[in-house]
């Protein structure tokens, strides 16, 4: 056991103690791990949209102060009573959605939405006792996700951690942790476009870049991009994308559009804005008798999809997906050898690194549109 097992950690934490305010590092005192729970030294993270999206409170339940961050990479400090699966010294991913390995999603080889330790974006304390782990002069600071990597130290669940190759840059596979895997599974696990195919990929962000590798992976022919903002077109064509489509530069629906370039549809298309409409063109530009749609952006709570029912009839497939399909302590170490294989290249989507003291810097870049990826360093 490391030297500080059992103890109370103080160390620096990038605190949100208000809605859209710039985050403030700060020393926090980290308490052990309890039942089935890992303290993790984290060394690399990095800032997704969600962070951004919660930190700003804007349509969800505020809840403050907060230590956001749930793409990291980083080593087992202690853990808790009951942990026999990891060790001090093991070079770990912790995942914002866990697998318990009891319940009948775990257990089942379809699913991946673990009963227990599902993603709670309203929960800010730890499932064993209801309380958190983080502190300042007494007073608790809320956990996200169940992850929150905007901290040098953090306690985790055991079961939202993976076990990964310690081999692998931890600088490089921490953004396997969320976006890149959800857009890589939905395309891989879920879409599975066959060599030769056509895949068009709504939404040219971080998860549709993502997406687009999978078809690339895949061995797919045309990767059609679809994105209202033509300045991320150059950028897609590293990730294989070799057409591009603007709804604005037409007077049609795009999934005509699309169905016109395609005689018919394209054979596999993955949604990954958000956008209900987006998500309708998406399974209506799929071809009849084998296209496959699937869901991947979580759209406003009031939207509903509408579409004809003979689109179903006529043999299109629409279906979902969350984490890429992914169980995360049984898939993600498999997916980091990936990018060990040469398989899978992470480094395109790492447009900037930041020292753990500037973090307020990735806000940045993500706000104004600048970063797919920004990592952010904790040892400086």
């Amino acid at each position: 056991m490391s030297s500080t097992a059992g103890q109370v950690i103080k160390c620096r934490a990038a605190v949100a103690w208000e809605a859209g305010k710039p985050l403030v590092i700060e020393e926090v005192e980290v308490a052990p791990p309890q039942a089935h729970e890992v303290r993790l030294k984290i060394l690399f993270t990095a800032l997704c949209h969600t962070d951004v999206y919660f930190w700003e409170a804007k349509g969800q339940t505020p809840l403050f102060p907060r230590i956001f961050g749930h793409e990291a990479g980083g080593i087992v400090e202690s853990v808790g009573e009951g942990v026999t699966e990891l060790q001090p010294g093991d070079h770990v991913l912790p995942v914002f959605t866990g697998e318990c390995g009891e319940c009948r999603h775990c257990k089942s080889e379809e699913s991946n939405m673990c009963d227990l330790l599902r993603i709670n974006t309203d929960r800010g304390h730890m499932i064993n006792d209801g309380k958190t782990r983080f502190s300042k002069n007494g007073q608790p600071i809320y956990h996200f996700v169940g992850t929150s990597t905007f901290s040098e130290y953090t306690v985790v669940h055991v079961g939202c951690v993976a076990k990964i190759n310690p081999a692998a840059p931890l600088d490089k596979v921490c953004i396997l942790s969320c976006g890149i895997c959800t857009g890589l599974g939905a395309t891989l696990n879920v879409a599975k476009p066959k060599i030769g195919s056509s895949v068009a990929i709504f939404g040219l962000g971080a998860v549709g870049l993502s997406a687009a590798e999978g078809a690339r992976i895949a061995g797919a022919a045309r990767i059609i991009g679809v994105d209202l903002n033509p300045s991320r077109f150059e950028e897609a064509k590293k990730f294989g994308v070799n057409e591009f489509v603007n709804p604005k530069d037409h007077d049609k629906p795009v999934q005509e559009v699309i169905a016109e370039m395609t005689d018919g549809g394209v054979d596999r298309s993955v949604e990954c804005t958000g956008s209900i409409q987006a998500m309708i063109s998406a399974f209506e530009c799929v071809h009849d008798g084998w296209g496959v749609a699937v869901l991947v952006g979580v759209p406003n709570k009031d939207d509903a999809f509408k579409t004809h029912p003979m689109n179903f009839l006529n043999e299109r497939t629409l279906k979902g997906t969350f984490y890429g399909n992914y169980k995360p302590r049984t898939d993600l170490p498999s997916v980091v050898e990936k990018y060990m294989n040469k398989e899978l290249e992470l480094e395109k989507f790492i447009t900037h690194s930041v020292p753990f003291s500037e973090i307020n810097k990735a806000f940045d870049y993500m706000l104004k549109g600048q970063s797919i990826r920004c990592i952010i360093r904790m040892e400086e």
